[in-house]
């Protein structure tokens, strides 16, 4: 047995369409959208018979994809959106970007804002956490020299 890759990053969301655009503006690529619903998908989850709408997106080198969903059948029932930063389990994801300048120009059209600061560090990068659509917690990095 062996791995072969990391397929994709699942994160639930109330509003889909607005997080889309967000992750579109941040450059990454809709791949596609569906309805996930039925016994099959419960067995899977181990929620019984539900109804998600996913949408697939894709990094533009098309090594990373994350997986939006949006819970009709059941509802959501937890929300760690505002957790800091230390909080346990999975809280967020880190992009490489060319222009951390023109990107954080661009994502806080779409409103986001800056956890903290960006800083840099030693010379490989320049680096900051931003919150985007319903809190998420984002990280972005640009590459130096």
């Amino acid at each position: 047995m062996a791995l072969k890759r990391m397929d994709n990053i699942g994160i639930v969301v109330e509003d889909l369409a607005t997080t889309i655009d967000f992750f579109r503006e941040l450059g990454l690529e809709l791949e596609g959208r569906a309805m996930i619903e039925g016994e099959w998908a419960g067995r899977v989850t181990g929620l019984g018979d539900q109804r998600v709408e996913i949408a697939m997106m894709r990094t533009p080198d098309g090594h990373g994809r994350l997986e939006l969903s949006r819970f009709l059948t059941p509802p959501a029932v937890a929300d760690h959106r505002n957790a800091p930063v230390n909080a346990l389990g999975y809280l967020r994801v880190m992009f490489t970007v060319d222009d951390i300048d023109e990107t954080l120009e661009g994502l806080r059209k779409r409103g986001a804002h800056l956890v903290g600061e960006v800083v840099q560090y030693k010379d490989a990068y320049r680096l900051c956490y931003i919150r985007g659509p319903e809190g998420l917690l984002i990280g972005i990095a640009q590459e130096l020299g």
